[in-house]
């Protein structure tokens, strides 16, 4: 059977659950492994729950499926066998009202199978017994947030001391209790911190390395004897490595890890270099009234797109900013209050990225930028209404390229006049015409309840003396809005 996949909720110790003494839960089967955890409780009453389970579950159940001969048969032994191939974690028998006590079969059963058995006395409930599964996870939680905000801070403290690279390094190596090392742009070890680990993990750490410079990845990982293995690219186009491994691989390591990935980047990265260099040069030009397409060739690319970008659980903040930036490959970075920008050459692609809702426009020249970043936005609104990781703008040749321009944008102001001078309409007209006329994710685009997207379209069709329900004017308003 393959490895189950377990939720990705922070794993309770089932010696944690056994030990709280207000649900006086006992261990009679099964190995006591202080290794054991569990990653949430589900109650089934099923006599297959192999359906059912994700993995790693204490699943509950009161034996109301057990049939009465079941003690003589070989009903136990493929009720906990299928348990195991899915691969729960424990079982959980309440005893009464259908059970006085547990099956002395099922015992046997968990034993062979090895599967923790856990009797629950009759005055403690299956969700008492799952609450406090929750309350543990909610205690892992705010440890592990805690860990992960204490290493932030000692590894930003450790970017600003006089050796700033081995001080992160040792910083990250003593957070993740593993080794950290930085590799050069030839995959020579540069610096490294922690203690080394065995010869075969060494080696395959900087092969990982190597494996992110070759297929241009932000990161690769791997794990090998019993060891997690994480390289993380630095910047773009540096050649700089940071290869990371630590015995447990938690989830907070990657997080711990990365953000040192972003300092290291500051530390090593293109503003101390030629390019950097060039790229102060650009913003000083266009500061002195250099038009872009002038300035564009010391960046290093003439045409580029724009990607506008969301996270999907927080607000953005200059770290992730700068992450994201070099997850894509360019350092142009903008945080606004809710998006961040980054202006990306069009020869690489703008990948999705785990945990961000990205908007990418058309590759444009400089003198093009303003209405590529227009595109970003609607792309960026249409991702998020769509729930997409991603979405691109179209470039396609349209019924625009029929008509000329200046023609278009007479017949489109004299058709969009009466709401022309109400941002508010115009844009939800827009919007909601994209996206089919859906209320629900038009709402989501703009952020707005679904009620005030009703409003506006109903002022819209009234302001504009037309039938929005007629697909020809659908497209007339279409046609008139992309101008």
């Amino acid at each position: 059977m393959p490895d189950p996949s377990v939720p990705p909720t922070p794993p309770v110790p089932l010696a944690a659950l056994l030990a709280r003494e207000d649900l006086a839960l006992r261990q009679i089967a099964g190995p006591s492994d202080p290794a054991t955890v569990i990653h949430w409780a589900h109650t089934s009453e099923m006599a297959d729950p192999y359906p059912y389970l994700l993995g790693g579950e204490l699943l509950l159940t009161a034996g109301v499926h057990v049939p009465e001969a079941a003690g003589s048969g070989a009903y136990f032994d493929d009720y906990v066998a299928r348990i195991v191939a899915a691969g729960g974690a424990a079982l959980g028998f309440g005893v009464a009202p259908v059970h006085d006590t547990v099956p002395r079969a099922l015992v046997e059963a968990c034993d062979a199978y090895e599967l923790p058995l856990i009797e629950v006395p009759p005055r403690t409930t299956f969700s008492g017994v799952a609450r406090a599964v929750w309350q543990l996870m909610a205690q892992a939680r705010l440890a592990e947030l805690r860990r992960v905000t204490e290493a932030q801070q000692s590894l930003a403290a450790a970017a600003s001391r006089p050796d700033p690279v081995p001080s992160v390094l040792r910083q990250l190596a003593q957070r993740v209790s593993g080794r950290a090392v930085l590799y050069g742009p030839e995959g020579t070890e540069i610096a490294s911190a922690g203690r080394p680990p065995e010869a075969a993990v060494n080696s395959a750490l900087a092969h990982l390395t190597q494996v992110v410079t070759s297929r241009s990845s932000a990161t690769a990982t791997d794990t090998v004897a019993d060891t997690h293995l994480a390289a993380y690219a630095l910047g773009a186009g540096q050649g700089f490595v940071l290869g990371v491994a630590s015995p447990q691989g938690v989830p907070g390591d990657h997080t711990i890890a990365s953000v040192a990935a972003v300092l290291l980047s500051l530390l090593t990265g293109e503003h101390q270099s030629g390019s950097g260099a060039a790229r102060s040069s650009a913003l000083v030009r266009l500061l002195l009234g250099a038009p872009p397409e002038e300035v564009a060739v010391l960046l290093g690319a003439e045409r580029w797109v724009v990607v506008h970008a969301r996270p999907d659980a927080h607000a953005p903040d200059a770290v992730a900013a700068s992450a994201l930036g070099a997850a894509l490959g360019s350092p142009l970075v903008d945080l606004a209050q809710d998006v961040v920008r980054v202006l990306v050459p069009a020869d690489r692609e703008a990948p999705p990225q785990p945990g961000w809702t990205l908007g990418v426009s058309a590759p444009a020249s400089p003198h093009e930028w303003p209405a590529a970043d227009t595109q970003a936005a609607r792309a960026l609104a249409r991702a998020r209404a769509t729930r997409s990781g991603l979405v691109r703008h179209s470039a396609r040749p349209g019924l625009s390229a029929l008509v000329p321009h200046d023609e278009a944008e007479a017949h489109a102001r004299a058709l969009l006049a009466p709401i022309a001078d109400t941002p508010a309409l115009t844009d939800t007209l827009r919007t909601w015409l994209s996206l089919h006329g859906s209320w629900d994710r038009t709402a989501v685009a703009l952020a707005v309840h679904r009620n005030t997207v009703r409003q506006r379209v109903a002022r819209c069709a009234s302001l504009l003396d037309t039938d929005l329900d007629d697909p020809d004017v659908r497209m007339e308003l279409w046609f008139a809005l992309r101008q």
